[in-house]
């Protein structure tokens, strides 16, 4: 077929001869629908019976047309539509958020993380996204009922469960102590998994200004070194999407947020993907039944699923791709100080950030991997149930029926504090309250293509302009006038500006300020140097101005 192809273009190349009008001469490669037909053989030129071309004024301009593979990156007829916002029908940005629903379902309404961006209008003890009450629905039910049997046995029988209340108090303490425990290892691995990201994106944005703005082009080697750029941050993208990938043990690559970045990197997990035999994987939560939906939902841990179920069924070694990643851009950072396309001052600033991205797959792995001590986890559980589980013996003298009822707000409380431990303590995975890292990602991603959507500025670009009001508000007259003027004039509007309290700044309800913004009137009368030398004599009143408004 390529061979017919190419012979069709090489007859819409023929030009046709005098004394024939003139005809369109179509540029090589430059394939129209009607130059090739299916029933014409491909070594047919002109075909006889074909109208004759129409005379043109004035010629088009020669287009070329490359062929694209296949991929990710394949332009088609959506992007002339202006679908998709411009961009190829085959891009696919990181996703701000899993949980992208159009409609209510289950599934995705208690999947997670909670996109931080959406706002309820629900008071909070209203709110159900994001609340612990759907994983108590099964406790609360069984505690529910044993509260009951307990309560309906010492009713209708003769037989009296009721048991003194010292119990309670004595166990309560100790369960409490046990939660605040509990609670306070799982929120500091939170905030300490949170800490990790928000350096990672302060390093991601500092790597991104030494590539693009500190790290200099050749001029033999211009468009090739601007490349070498852009793919050098596109890789500090790469490492995180696969560094949250890592987090969620998801160790392949074909992932739709990381294929088209690290596809062209030769890496152990990108040989894993392909060559797997034995990998399977369940995408978008196809083939799951409705027992393991509804179940993990309500946190039942027999629907419960290994996480590490797609290492441990790998044929293949993975690697570690965050780790080979940071060993592209090591390499990449020894090529631009061979070729001196970075100064020395950026030199540590560089190799710094770069180790400070290894230190982060580090730390975020410790605290994947060292979640609370088994013993403890269990101990906490079961003096947890244990103390439940006694409420309705211990309330039953006291509150007959309204044991029931309170059994069941007590355990809600009491639960609630102890799943919620559980849930936060990785805040990697993808339950509601986890942490965001598809937001993080898309906000690297995004960061990264602001510093790139614009060439290095020079100092002319934006300090010598006309809208640079070097003194607003107190003057609003632009930098290249006030260039003109002595130092002395300066130094006299600055020190005016400051002894005016002439800022700009609203200091709120209480500091004092107006909330229209004023400037002082300057000209070169020599009103600065009068302003000074009167609040030099007196300390009150403060110098008078003239102040006009904007």
């Amino acid at each position: 077929m390529a061979e017919k192809v190419a012979d069709a273009a090489v007859a819409g190349v023929e030009t046709v001869s005098a004394p024939a009008p003139v005809v369109e001469k179509k540029e090589p490669g430059a394939l129209q629908n009607d130059d090739i037909s299916k029933d014409t053989p491909a070594d047919t030129k002109t075909s006889e019976n074909q109208p004759e071309a129409q005379p043109k004024a004035e010629p088009k301009q020669p287009v070329h047309i490359s062929a694209l593979p296949k991929s990710n990156t394949e332009f088609s007829d959506n992007t002339a539509s202006g679908s998709n916002n411009g961009a190829p029908a085959g891009y696919t940005p990181v996703k701000k958020s899993n949980r992208q629903r159009t409609a209510f379902a289950l599934d995705n309404y208690f999947a997670g993380p909670r996109d931080i961006s959406k706002h309820s209008k629900w008071p909070l003890f209203l709110q159900m996204h994001g609340s612990i009450l759907p994983r108590l629905i099964v406790p609360l039910f069984f505690l529910g009922g044993w509260a009951t049997a307990v309560t309906c046995i010492s009713k209708f029988t003769s037989v009296n469960l009721g048991i003194s209340n010292t119990v309670l108090t004595i166990t309560g303490f100790v369960v409490g102590l046990s939660l605040s425990f509990r609670s306070a290892t799982a929120y500091e691995r939170y905030s300490e998994g949170r800490r990790y990201w928000a350096q990672l994106i302060f390093v991601s944005n500092n790597l991104a200004r030494v590539f693009w703005y500190h790290a200099k082009t050749r001029p033999d080697h211009k468009n090739r070194d601007i490349l070498a750029k852009l793919t050098a941050m596109k890789l500090v993208v790469a490492f995180a999407v696969a560094l949250k990938h890592k987090l969620r043990f998801e160790p392949y690559t074909d992932y739709e947020d990381l294929s088209g970045l690290v596809g062209h990197l030769d890496t152990f997990a990108g040989k894993a993907t392909v060559h797997d035999p034995g990998r399977k994987e369940d995408k978008d939560g196809g083939g799951r039944s409705l027992f393991k939906t509804i179940g993990e939902s309500l946190g039942l841990s027999l629907a419960m699923s290994n996480p590490r179920k797609a290492i441990k069924q790998s044929q293949r070694p993975l690697g570690n791709l965050p780790l080979e990643i940071v060993n592209y851009l090591a390499c990449f950072a020894d090529e631009l100080t061979d070729n001196w396309q970075l100064e020395k001052p950026h030199f540590n600033p560089l190799y710094n950030n770069i180790t400070a991205m290894n230190e982060i797959l580090i730390g975020t792995e410790r605290v994947l991997n060292t979640p609370l001590p088994i013993a403890y986890a269990i101990a906490i559980n079961q003096i947890t149930w244990l103390y439940v589980c006694l409420l309705p013996f211990q309330l039953l003298n006291s509150l007959d029926w309204v044991t029931i009822p309170a059994t069941l707000a007590a355990g809600y409380i009491i639960l609630g504090l102890l799943f919620i431990g559980r849930e936060v303590e990785n805040p990697f995975g993808d339950d509601v309250n986890d942490l965001p890292l598809d937001t993080y990602c898309a906000q690297i991603a995004e960061e990264i293509d602001l510093v790139a959507a614009k060439p290095k500025p020079t100092v002319n670009d934006w300090i010598h302009t006309l809208n640079n009001k070097v003194l607003w508000p107190l003057s609003a007259t632009d930098c290249n006038v006030w260039e003109t003027r002595g130092q002395e004039e300066l130094y006299a509007a600055l020190r005016t500006k400051f002894e005016t309290g002439c800022n700009g700044i609203n200091k709120g309800r209480g500091g004092g300020s107006d909330s229209m913004v004023t400037t002082i009137n300057i000209e070169n009368n020599g009103s600065h140097s009068s302003a000074v030398r009167e609040s030099e004599k007196t300390e009150k009143p403060k110098p008078k101005v003239e102040v006009e408004a904007v």
